[in-house]
């Protein structure tokens, strides 16, 4: 950055962003998020009369003043956790991680409330595809709704890498949280939109050889509101739902299914294995998060 720009950033701004660019944990999508999340904190502080502050002089009391301001501006239970989550990561970058309290509850952040038996699945909408002109867009579109895909994952795939016969497999750094994993491939629709990817993509990913990953990002997001495809994240609700009553053989709660309170001990036995398994396919790392997707 030149200095120029540096005299118009201040000090702390700069010094994060930094930070960010030295550390790339995580996913483009965590990376920017973080970025951003950083920048906001960077601001906030300045507003708040803590000025002239560096990448490591974060203190109890500085916490403590924006968690005071969150909580007054409302924000949900989901977004301070997302915010602490930063502080925190900050805080062990620059070998401070004792100036915030391990738990949320130190700060009376309440937990995550899941909206629980309400169907956020969307099915893909074939014709409103059809109106897509880019078909590498289309084709991330498909392997969303067939494999359950993040949209960054249905981006960055190469599909003859991925295809392992009897699996989907995903590289670590296509995935949220930089976890590889695997996807099975059951039936016939997914091997047919797979075999489609691997022929439009040829050896390579779904980002077009002249584009970048942010380039064909930018191109999928306005071919979706073109074609007026909104919330595509529900193509992974959808995945889950029906994942869950292929292995159960009956609805899940958010689809009207029974609650757990209804269900016997061995359909409780299956439910909890269902879960587990929809958690590992979905990139999860916990059974807990399926209640988003199907309910409880």
């Amino acid at each position: 950055m030149a200095p120029a720009r540096k005299e118009r950033m201040k000090d702390l701004n700069y010094e994060l962003k930094q930070l960010c660019h030295r550390n790339r944990d995580g996913s483009y999508a965590t990376q920017a998020n973080r970025e951003r999340i950083l920048d906001l904190i960077a601001n906030q502080l300045h507003e708040m009369g803590f000025r002239h502050l560096h990448v490591g002089s974060l203190k109890p009391k500085h916490v403590e003043a924006l968690v005071a301001r969150w909580k007054a501006e409302s924000l949900s239970p989901g977004t301070l956790k997302n915010r602490m989550a930063e502080l925190r990561w900050l805080a062990e970058k620059t070998g401070k991680p004792n100036v915030i309290a391990r738990s949320n509850k130190a700060y009376g952040i309440p937990d995550r409330s899941y909206v629980t038996n309400h169907s956020k699945a969307k099915e893909l909408n074939m014709d409103q595809v059809q109106r897509i002109t880019d078909p590498y867009t289309a084709m991330s579109l498909r392997l969303q709704a067939a494999f359950g895909l993040r949209r960054e994952e249905s981006i960055k795939i190469e599909p003859a890498w991925a295809d392992r016969g009897e699996t989907l497999m995903l590289r670590d750094t296509w995935t949220k949280g930089g976890r590889e994993r695997e996807i099975p491939i059951r039936n016939a629709g997914q091997r047919e939109v797979l075999e489609e990817a691997k022929q439009l993509a040829g050896g390579g990913s779904l980002i077009p050889k002249t584009m970048t990953y942010f380039g064909q990002l930018q191109r999928f997001k306005a071919q979706c509101v073109k074609a007026d495809i909104h919330k595509v994240h529900g193509h992974r609700h959808h995945y889950a739902q029906e994942r869950y009553r292929e292995l159960t053989g009956w609805a899940c709660p958010a689809k009207g299914g029974p609650t757990s309170k209804q269900l016997t001990p061995d359909q409780k036995t299956a439910d909890r294995e269902a879960r587990e398994i929809i958690s590992a396919e979905l990139g999860h790392g916990r059974e807990q998060i399926t209640v988003v997707y199907l309910g409880r």
